[in-house]
């Protein structure tokens, strides 16, 4: 090598570290996948050398992150740096380079466009902690704020409870401030981490104090945002997002079907299906499938496991397609249409691939 650069990996980091984030987005990394997406990186070059097969050379990857995420990753930090390690040089394939350590520190993010895409770069402005996400969201699901009037908190407590089957977790906060927590607080907390925000556009939603400030607070963090039209049309900012017009009966289903573009709201999905327990909830839940319109292997796998593992899965007319005039054409049929492949019945009436 001689003085001006000539490594291979350096250069091309920022697309490698963009694999890694989707990849971790498919497989339900949360907290890789906000360090890869919040890092400001740094690589020194030529960390080692090796003159094995003409010189192999190993560089050191530098990851600086904000504090909100330091703190949650700090105990584990050194098992971190050894699977992002690990997963870069998986999905690279620079030859006679690679990541020989990773190190994960703790400064503030610069901002990159597909970073602030993902909708988890935090802002630096506000922090939230580990506890305070597991109390807002629980442990799991994608997060979804619902932004409402206090005179609607009953049918938006219902809906909260549908988008549940889905693996969506919401932030409800007529419902969900616990007593003890300072409530603008807890609800900036919501707003900070959360995945996306929905606006339940009641006759009086603009009459609220608050409304239209979570609207805001959404758009400048830059997470989706959907309007339902349940009274009043989407104004201002809002106006140029998604919206819907259907009733609260049927809003979870709609709204889940915008949504499910997102890989986390797709990974959240595939858990809920993996979870199914019951046939008619299984006919709810294949009515996402039609607007499933990308699949990684894994989740085609794991839809596939899924079908074939648990019974009320396999036995709903929504995923078995048994009666496609009434609940759709099933699984195998989206499964061709999303990966080119013919899944079929196989003997003890397994789906799989017809060779």
């Amino acid at each position: 090598m001689s003085n001006v650069s000539n490594y291979e990996l350096p250069k091309n980091i920022e697309h490698y570290l963009a694999i890694a984030a989707k990849l971790y987005a498919q497989e339900g990394e949360r907290l890789k996948q906000e360090v890869i997406v919040n890092a400001q990186v740094r690589v020194h070059e030529g960390w080692s050398c090796d003159n094995w097969n003409g010189g192999t050379y190993g560089h050191a990857l530098y990851l600086i992150v904000p504090e909100a995420i330091y703190l949650g990753l700090v105990r584990n930090r050194e098992d971190l740096q050894v699977k992002i390690r690990e997963d870069i040089n998986k999905v690279h394939n620079v030859q006679n380079e690679f990541i020989e350590e990773v190190f994960i520190e703790m400064e503030v993010a610069q901002d990159k466009d597909w970073r602030k895409d993902s909708g988890l770069l935090i802002s630096g402005k506000r922090i939230v902690l580990p506890d305070a996400e597991k109390r807002i969201w629980g442990d799991d699901g994608f997060r979804l704020f619902l932004s409402h009037k206090a005179e609607v908190k009953q049918q938006t407590a219902k809906l909260k409870e549908d988008l549940k089957l889905f693996g969506i977790s919401c932030f409800v906060a007529h419902e969900d401030i616990h007593p003890t927590q300072e409530w603008q607080n807890e609800i900036e907390n919501a707003l900070s981490s959360m995945d996306a925000l929905v606006a339940l556009m009641t006759e009086n939603f603009h009459d609220s104090l608050w409304t239209d400030q979570e609207v805001g607070f959404a758009f400048g963090r830059g997470v989706p945002i959907i309007s339902v039209r349940l009274g009043k049309d989407p104004y201002g900012f809002i106006g140029k997002f998604q919206a819907l017009t259907c009733t609260w009966e049927k809003a979870a289903v709609e709204i889940v079907k915008l949504l499910i573009k997102q890989d986390r709201m797709l990974n959240a999905y595939i858990k809920a299906v993996e979870s199914c327990n019951g046939w008619d909830n299984g006919n709810i839940l294949a009515q996402i499938l039609p607007f499933i319109d990308h699949i990684s292997a894994e989740h085609e796998n794991r839809l596939l496991d899924a079908y074939n593992e648990n019974g009320e899965v396999t036995g709903s007319f929504g995923f078995n397609g048994s009666k496609p005039s009434i609940y759709g054409q099933g699984l195998a049929f989206h499964l061709n249409r999303l990966t080119g492949k013919t899944y079929g019945r196989l003997p003890d009436s397994w789906l799989g691939v017809i060779q």
